[in-house]
């Protein structure tokens, strides 16, 4: 078989984009064979500015669905890829728009948010970020955590620090995830995970996607998409085969006034980070490009099954065991 026509019948996820939604966005990922994604609806926004995004977001699927179709369940994924179109899972990469009202996460889980990251890079009122003092998990934080466990929404900790981290790991019944990180053993940075950070979650019945951003990459923007590999690599053979997965981080059409925000603590207030030029790894700028990655991967040694594991189907197992279906 081609690695052409393996990455087509496979099921392909991508655990974190946070892209300029549009339409050209959904083409593009039709283009690169993507069955599903977690896609970012939140990230400093309060409540209602949540819910107005998510509303938007669920106009352009309706506008889009020829493309795309939107997911609350790992059959919907499976349907997705029966149908030829790309599933979009609803994300946070905040827990701020909880607020501190608990029964807004049922409200968001039936709005069909599937996975909230509990931290972005600062302190809220669950627990800390990773580019500040890790005070841990709060009292609160450990309620959210359980009612994120009650519906079925998956907890992601890839901007979440140490300390909180391995709170959350232990006080959750389901399994968590960094969605989408690096490994701190290629490149030192606050935003990649140590080994011991990655064995820790793994050992716990967690799971780990892969990032491909260029700040956290050893060679920053002159990487190719075998640093990518290498990176995945890296990971596997810390976590595993079974607990690895891909997330791409992929920025796609955003402009400079969007990492602005980004890199500001609740998007104006203090700067935490410089990102610098973002250029993606070269063989996988685009979200088009996806299929070089399962290729790539292919002709590095790897079998088809462990292949298959790493571009989706561990994601599905994941996502069944917390969502339930």
């Amino acid at each position: 078989m081609s690695p052409g026509t393996f990455h087509d019948e496979s099921v392909v996820i991508d655990g974190l984009i946070i892209a300029k939604w549009s339409r050209d966005l959904f083409l593009d990922m039709r283009k690169g064979g993507l069955t599903a994604a977690n896609c970012t609806v939140s990230v400093w926004e309060g409540f209602q500015e949540t819910v107005n995004n998510i509303l938007e977001v669920n106009e352009l699927i309706a506008d889009n669905s020829e493309l795309v179709r939107p997911v609350r369940t790992t059959a919907d994924i499976r349907s997705a890829k029966a149908e030829g179109k790309t599933g979009i899972i609803l994300g946070f990469q905040n827990a701020h728009a909880f607020e501190d009202q608990l029964g807004y996460i049922s409200i968001f889980k039936q709005l069909g948010v599937g996975v909230v990251q509990l931290c972005y890079n600062t302190q809220n009122l669950v627990g800390t970020g990773c580019y500040e003092r890790d005070g841990g998990l709060s009292g609160f934080g450990r309620e959210v955590v359980q009612e994120m466990n009650r519906v079925g929404i998956l907890c992601d900790l890839s901007h979440v620090g140490a300390v909180t981290s391995k709170e959350v790991i232990l006080e959750s019944r389901k399994p968590v995830c960094y969605s989408h990180c690096l490994p701190y053993g290629l490149k030192a940075h606050p935003r990649n995970k140590s080994d011991e950070e990655l064995r820790f979650i793994a050992d716990h019945g967690g799971f780990v996607g892969v990032t491909m951003f260029a700040p956290f990459l050893a060679k920053g923007i002159d990487s190719t998409i075998d640093d990518y590999a290498e990176a995945i690599e890296y990971v596997m053979n810390i976590v595993g085969e079974d607990s690895i997965g891909i997330g791409t981080d992929f920025t796609q059409g955003q402009d400079q006034h969007f990492f602005e925000w980004l890199t500001h603590d609740k998007g104006y207030a203090r700067r935490l980070t410089e990102f610098g030029e973002i250029i993606n790894p070269l063989g996988i700028r685009t979200v088009g490009e996806f299929p070089n990655l399962t290729e790539t991967l292919l002709k590095r040694g790897h079998s088809e099954e462990r292949v298959r594991k790493i571009m989706g189907e561990n994601w599905m197992r994941v996502l069944h065991d917390v969502w339930g279906a």
